[in-house]
């Protein structure tokens, strides 16, 4: 299953909310292969989790809510976007700063509820919030 995590519009606190999509996330049989682009970068990515949520949290300053895609494939949530280049002319003395495409993609440590995915940007920081799917218990009849 897979599920495209969109931005919800409300202007006074953004959130995201998952939606079923019929194609396949990474158009591939190996989900490696993606960054086998040297062209793409990866921004600075947190992964922590507490009892009931895991979080995902990326440095990427200088983009809006509508610049990110984010996807959810069984446990892989892919994070993408554009981040553009200034537009004027200049000469570089020191360059450190990523532009262009960039990916994150992380394996999550255990299945989660995306139909209550979570996510915002505030300060420079995608931060996206993924509830734990609780085990299904079996009964055991005598």
């Amino acid at each position: 299953m897979m599920v495209e995590i969109s931005l919800k519009k409300d202007p006074l606190r953004p959130t995201w909310q998952a939606q079923d999509e019929a194609q396949d996330l990474l158009q591939t049989a190996g989900r490696r292969r993606i960054f086998m682009r040297s062209h793409v970068w990866r921004p600075p990515t947190d992964v922590y989790e507490t009892e009931i949520v895991i979080v995902v949290r990326v440095e990427i300053a200088g983009m809006k809510e509508e610049d990110f895609t984010v996807s959810l494939s069984e446990r892989f949530l892919v994070i993408r976007g554009l981040r553009p280049d200034m537009s004027e002319r200049r000469a570089f003395h020191q360059m450190e700063i990523f532009f262009g495409e960039f990916m994150s993609e992380v394996e999550l440590p255990c299945p989660v509820v995306a139909e209550s995915a979570e996510a915002e940007y505030s300060m420079g920081f995608l931060k996206i919030v993924l509830p734990k799917q609780n085990p299904r218990r079996i009964y055991i009849t005598e």
